[in-house]
Protein backbone atom coordinates (compact mmCIF):
# COMPACT_ATOMS: atom_id res chain seq x y z
CA UNK A 1 0.00 0.00 0.00
CA UNK A 2 2.52 2.49 0.83
CA UNK A 3 4.34 1.85 -2.75
CA UNK A 4 0.91 2.60 -4.22
CA UNK A 5 0.90 5.77 -2.39
CA UNK A 6 4.17 6.56 -3.64
CA UNK A 7 2.84 6.05 -6.74
CA UNK A 8 0.10 8.28 -6.92
CA UNK A 9 1.32 11.13 -5.18
CA UNK A 10 4.93 11.12 -7.36
CA UNK A 11 2.29 11.18 -10.47
CA UNK A 12 0.18 13.76 -8.68
CA UNK A 13 3.10 16.15 -8.37
CA UNK A 14 4.75 15.66 -11.88
CA UNK A 15 1.06 16.24 -13.39
CA UNK A 16 0.65 19.23 -11.15
CA UNK A 17 4.12 21.16 -11.84
CA UNK A 18 3.18 20.44 -16.10
CA UNK A 19 -0.31 21.45 -16.04
CA UNK A 20 -1.77 24.23 -16.96
CA UNK A 21 -4.55 24.12 -14.40
CA UNK A 22 -2.22 24.86 -12.09
CA UNK A 23 -0.64 27.83 -13.61
CA UNK A 24 -4.19 29.43 -13.62
CA UNK A 25 -4.34 28.15 -9.85
CA UNK A 26 -1.20 29.81 -8.85
CA UNK A 27 -1.96 32.74 -10.58
CA UNK A 28 -5.94 32.95 -9.21
CA UNK A 29 -3.81 32.75 -5.44
CA UNK A 30 -1.51 35.50 -6.18
CA UNK A 31 -4.92 37.61 -8.03
CA UNK A 32 -7.00 37.23 -4.48
CA UNK A 33 -3.90 38.00 -2.46
CA UNK A 34 -3.75 34.16 -1.19
CA UNK A 35 -1.03 31.91 -1.13
CA UNK A 36 -0.55 27.81 -1.24
CA UNK A 37 1.31 27.21 1.74
CA UNK A 38 1.13 23.08 1.87
CA UNK A 39 -0.22 20.64 -0.09
CA UNK A 40 -1.07 17.05 1.67
CA UNK A 41 -2.57 14.13 -0.52
CA UNK A 42 -3.82 10.71 0.06
CA UNK A 43 -5.12 8.32 -2.24
CA UNK A 44 -7.96 5.27 -1.68
CA UNK A 45 -8.19 1.92 -4.11
CA UNK A 46 -11.44 1.83 -5.16
CA UNK A 47 -11.15 -1.33 -7.79
CA UNK A 48 -8.30 -3.50 -8.50
CA UNK A 49 -8.83 -6.11 -11.74
CA UNK A 50 -6.06 -8.83 -12.10
CA UNK A 51 -5.75 -10.30 -15.74
CA UNK A 52 -2.48 -12.55 -15.96
CA UNK A 53 0.36 -10.00 -15.43
CA UNK A 54 -1.92 -7.01 -16.09
CA UNK A 55 -3.67 -5.04 -12.84
CA UNK A 56 -5.69 -2.51 -13.06
CA UNK A 57 -6.27 0.18 -10.13
CA UNK A 58 -8.93 2.83 -10.15
CA UNK A 59 -7.83 5.16 -7.01
CA UNK A 60 -9.29 7.84 -5.77
CA UNK A 61 -6.44 11.05 -4.81
CA UNK A 62 -7.55 13.44 -2.35
CA UNK A 63 -6.01 16.64 -2.00
CA UNK A 64 -6.02 19.50 0.96
CA UNK A 65 -4.25 22.64 -0.02
CA UNK A 66 -3.56 24.80 3.07
CA UNK A 67 -4.35 28.44 2.10
CA UNK A 68 -3.14 31.48 3.67
CA UNK A 69 -4.80 34.74 2.44
CA UNK A 70 -4.34 38.19 4.56
CA UNK A 71 -4.88 37.01 8.08
CA UNK A 72 -7.05 33.85 7.21
CA UNK A 73 -5.64 30.15 7.00
CA UNK A 74 -8.60 27.79 5.38
CA UNK A 75 -8.78 24.39 3.11
CA UNK A 76 -9.55 23.65 0.32
CA UNK A 77 -10.05 19.91 -0.58
CA UNK A 78 -10.32 18.13 -3.50
CA UNK A 79 -10.92 14.60 -4.70
CA UNK A 80 -9.76 13.19 -7.81
CA UNK A 81 -10.79 9.45 -9.47
CA UNK A 82 -7.74 7.94 -11.35
CA UNK A 83 -6.48 5.16 -12.99
CA UNK A 84 -3.27 3.12 -13.90
CA UNK A 85 -1.92 -0.38 -15.15
CA UNK A 86 1.03 -2.20 -13.44
CA UNK A 87 2.00 -4.52 -16.53
CA UNK A 88 5.08 -6.77 -14.78
CA UNK A 89 5.53 -3.95 -12.53
CA UNK A 90 5.62 -1.67 -14.74
CA UNK A 91 3.32 1.57 -14.52
CA UNK A 92 1.08 2.02 -18.17
CA UNK A 93 -1.78 4.28 -18.83
CA UNK A 94 -1.71 6.36 -15.22
CA UNK A 95 -4.78 9.05 -15.87
CA UNK A 96 -7.49 10.72 -14.94
CA UNK A 97 -10.76 9.54 -14.81
CA UNK A 98 -13.20 11.63 -16.50
CA UNK A 99 -17.02 11.09 -15.81
CA UNK A 100 -19.51 10.80 -19.01
CA UNK A 101 -21.26 14.36 -19.21
CA UNK A 102 -24.63 14.83 -18.41
CA UNK A 103 -26.91 15.01 -21.23
CA UNK A 104 -30.66 16.12 -21.65
CA UNK A 105 -32.32 17.35 -24.94
CA UNK A 106 -35.36 18.48 -22.76
CA UNK A 107 -35.00 21.74 -22.85
CA UNK A 108 -38.11 23.05 -24.58
CA UNK A 109 -40.24 20.33 -22.43
CA UNK A 110 -38.41 22.14 -19.09
CA UNK A 111 -39.27 26.06 -20.73
CA UNK A 112 -42.90 24.89 -20.91
CA UNK A 113 -42.97 23.91 -17.71
CA UNK A 114 -41.93 26.98 -16.65
CA UNK A 115 -44.61 29.29 -18.56
CA UNK A 116 -46.95 27.16 -16.77
CA UNK A 117 -45.19 28.13 -13.29
CA UNK A 118 -46.42 32.01 -13.98
CA UNK A 119 -49.57 30.84 -12.53
CA UNK A 120 -48.66 30.60 -8.83
CA UNK A 121 -45.89 32.28 -6.91
CA UNK A 122 -45.88 30.53 -3.50
CA UNK A 123 -42.67 31.61 -1.07
CA UNK A 124 -40.93 29.16 0.96
CA UNK A 125 -38.30 29.90 3.99
CA UNK A 126 -34.97 29.00 2.45
CA UNK A 127 -32.66 27.81 5.66
CA UNK A 128 -29.18 28.59 4.42
CA UNK A 129 -27.77 27.48 7.65
CA UNK A 130 -29.18 23.91 6.98
CA UNK A 131 -28.48 24.11 3.27
CA UNK A 132 -24.93 25.04 3.94
CA UNK A 133 -24.74 22.29 6.54
CA UNK A 134 -26.01 19.84 4.36
CA UNK A 135 -23.33 20.77 1.88
CA UNK A 136 -20.40 20.34 4.26
CA UNK A 137 -21.54 17.02 5.66
CA UNK A 138 -22.03 15.31 2.17
CA UNK A 139 -19.29 16.93 0.32
CA UNK A 140 -17.02 13.43 -0.52
CA UNK A 141 -19.71 10.91 0.75
CA UNK A 142 -23.19 10.25 -0.99
CA UNK A 143 -26.93 10.40 1.00
CA UNK A 144 -28.19 6.87 1.08
CA UNK A 145 -31.40 8.13 0.47
CA UNK A 146 -30.64 9.13 -3.18
CA UNK A 147 -29.19 7.61 -5.90
CA UNK A 148 -25.31 8.38 -7.32
CA UNK A 149 -25.02 9.80 -10.15
CA UNK A 150 -21.34 9.27 -12.23
CA UNK A 151 -22.05 12.85 -12.88
CA UNK A 152 -23.07 14.24 -9.37
CA UNK A 153 -23.28 17.67 -9.51
CA UNK A 154 -26.42 18.71 -9.76
CA UNK A 155 -28.25 15.64 -7.75
CA UNK A 156 -25.61 16.92 -4.92
CA UNK A 157 -27.54 20.59 -5.06
CA UNK A 158 -30.50 19.62 -5.09
CA UNK A 159 -29.85 17.76 -2.23
CA UNK A 160 -28.26 20.94 -0.50
CA UNK A 161 -31.81 22.73 -1.74
CA UNK A 162 -34.10 20.48 -0.06
CA UNK A 163 -32.19 19.92 2.99
CA UNK A 164 -32.81 24.16 3.35
CA UNK A 165 -36.31 23.61 2.58
CA UNK A 166 -37.00 23.87 -0.51
CA UNK A 167 -40.17 22.02 -1.52
CA UNK A 168 -40.52 19.48 -4.12
CA UNK A 169 -43.20 19.78 -6.99
CA UNK A 170 -44.44 17.85 -10.42
CA UNK A 171 -43.79 14.11 -9.70
CA UNK A 172 -43.98 11.72 -10.95
CA UNK A 173 -43.67 13.86 -14.34
CA UNK A 174 -39.95 13.83 -15.22
CA UNK A 175 -40.11 17.10 -17.47
CA UNK A 176 -42.19 19.06 -15.10
CA UNK A 177 -40.94 20.71 -11.86
CA UNK A 178 -38.29 19.97 -9.58
CA UNK A 179 -38.25 16.42 -7.23
CA UNK A 180 -36.81 12.75 -6.60
CA UNK A 181 -39.43 10.43 -5.80
CA UNK A 182 -38.09 6.88 -4.95
CA UNK A 183 -35.94 5.60 -7.99
CA UNK A 184 -37.32 8.28 -9.99
CA UNK A 185 -36.40 12.49 -10.50
CA UNK A 186 -37.39 15.50 -12.59
CA UNK A 187 -34.74 16.32 -15.14
CA UNK A 188 -34.59 19.45 -13.23
CA UNK A 189 -33.10 17.50 -10.19
CA UNK A 190 -30.43 16.13 -12.01
CA UNK A 191 -28.93 17.39 -14.99
CA UNK A 192 -27.34 21.06 -15.38
CA UNK A 193 -28.49 22.50 -17.83
CA UNK A 194 -32.25 21.70 -16.59
CA UNK A 195 -31.52 23.06 -13.37
CA UNK A 196 -30.04 26.30 -14.65
CA UNK A 197 -33.39 26.96 -16.53
CA UNK A 198 -35.44 26.19 -14.15
CA UNK A 199 -34.00 28.43 -11.35
CA UNK A 200 -34.34 30.99 -13.88
CA UNK A 201 -38.12 30.30 -15.17
CA UNK A 202 -39.82 28.86 -11.66
CA UNK A 203 -42.24 31.17 -10.24
CA UNK A 204 -43.24 29.24 -7.18
CA UNK A 205 -41.58 26.65 -4.77
CA UNK A 206 -38.07 26.25 -5.62
CA UNK A 207 -36.96 29.40 -7.73
CA UNK A 208 -33.76 31.39 -7.74
CA UNK A 209 -33.05 35.44 -8.42
CA UNK A 210 -30.42 35.83 -10.97
CA UNK A 211 -27.77 38.61 -9.84
CA UNK A 212 -25.18 40.11 -11.92
CA UNK A 213 -21.69 38.96 -10.07
CA UNK A 214 -20.44 36.05 -7.74
CA UNK A 215 -19.71 38.58 -5.32
CA UNK A 216 -23.39 39.00 -4.56
CA UNK A 217 -24.08 35.62 -3.45
CA UNK A 218 -24.18 34.82 0.00
CA UNK A 219 -23.48 30.58 1.36
CA UNK A 220 -27.05 28.54 0.08
CA UNK A 221 -26.86 30.06 -3.26
CA UNK A 222 -26.01 28.58 -6.59
CA UNK A 223 -24.01 29.03 -9.22
CA UNK A 224 -23.89 27.17 -12.58
CA UNK A 225 -21.25 26.88 -15.13
CA UNK A 226 -20.79 26.54 -19.56
CA UNK A 227 -17.23 25.70 -20.20
CA UNK A 228 -17.48 25.86 -23.55
CA UNK A 229 -19.87 29.21 -24.04
CA UNK A 230 -21.71 27.07 -26.12
CA UNK A 231 -26.06 27.03 -24.20
CA UNK A 232 -25.79 23.66 -22.62
CA UNK A 233 -24.74 24.07 -18.93
CA UNK A 234 -22.21 21.70 -17.44
CA UNK A 235 -21.68 22.19 -14.02
CA UNK A 236 -23.20 23.75 -10.53
CA UNK A 237 -22.35 24.47 -7.44
CA UNK A 238 -23.30 25.58 -3.89
CA UNK A 239 -21.72 28.68 -1.93
CA UNK A 240 -20.43 27.65 1.97
CA UNK A 241 -18.82 30.71 2.62
CA UNK A 242 -17.09 34.04 1.25
CA UNK A 243 -13.29 34.59 1.22
CA UNK A 244 -11.47 37.94 2.90
CA UNK A 245 -12.05 39.56 -0.19
CA UNK A 246 -15.78 38.81 -0.16
CA UNK A 247 -15.90 36.08 -3.10
CA UNK A 248 -17.75 32.72 -2.68
CA UNK A 249 -16.13 29.67 -2.03
CA UNK A 250 -17.92 26.68 -3.19
CA UNK A 251 -18.82 23.09 -2.72
CA UNK A 252 -19.34 20.42 -5.38
CA UNK A 253 -19.76 17.04 -6.83
CA UNK A 254 -18.52 14.85 -9.57
CA UNK A 255 -14.94 15.74 -9.07
CA UNK A 256 -15.91 15.99 -4.90
CA UNK A 257 -14.47 19.49 -3.83
CA UNK A 258 -14.92 22.10 -0.85
CA UNK A 259 -14.15 25.54 -0.20
CA UNK A 260 -12.98 25.86 -3.43
CA UNK A 261 -13.02 29.45 -5.48
CA UNK A 262 -15.96 29.70 -7.64
CA UNK A 263 -14.64 30.88 -11.34
CA UNK A 264 -13.46 27.33 -11.50
CA UNK A 265 -10.04 28.64 -13.69
CA UNK A 266 -8.02 25.93 -11.69
CA UNK A 267 -10.34 23.10 -13.37
CA UNK A 268 -9.22 21.22 -16.44
CA UNK A 269 -12.82 22.02 -18.08
CA UNK A 270 -11.96 25.74 -17.49
CA UNK A 271 -12.09 27.74 -21.12
CA UNK A 272 -11.60 31.01 -22.12
CA UNK A 273 -15.13 31.19 -23.65
CA UNK A 274 -16.21 29.80 -19.98
CA UNK A 275 -19.85 31.40 -18.63
CA UNK A 276 -21.62 31.54 -15.21
CA UNK A 277 -25.11 32.08 -13.84
CA UNK A 278 -25.42 33.41 -10.29
CA UNK A 279 -28.52 32.84 -8.67
CA UNK A 280 -29.71 33.56 -5.44
CA UNK A 281 -32.21 31.30 -3.85
CA UNK A 282 -35.76 31.60 -2.26
CA UNK A 283 -35.85 35.41 -3.64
Amino acid sequence: MEKLKDIWLEFYQSERETADWWERKKVLCEERDAKIVRIKGDGHIFQKIRFANDVSYRYLLHVSFFIKQMDRFYIEEDVTPYTFRLVDGEIRDHKRLVAKSESSNNQSLVMDELQSDSVANDRFTYNRHDAVQYAERWWNSYNPAYRKFDVDCTNYVSQCLHAGGAPMRGAPVREKGWWYQGDNWSFSWAVAHSLRWYLSGSTQGLKGKEVESASELIPGDVICYDFQGDGRWDHNTIVVTKDELGMPLVNAHTDNSRNRYWSYEDSTAYTTDIKYKFFRIGE
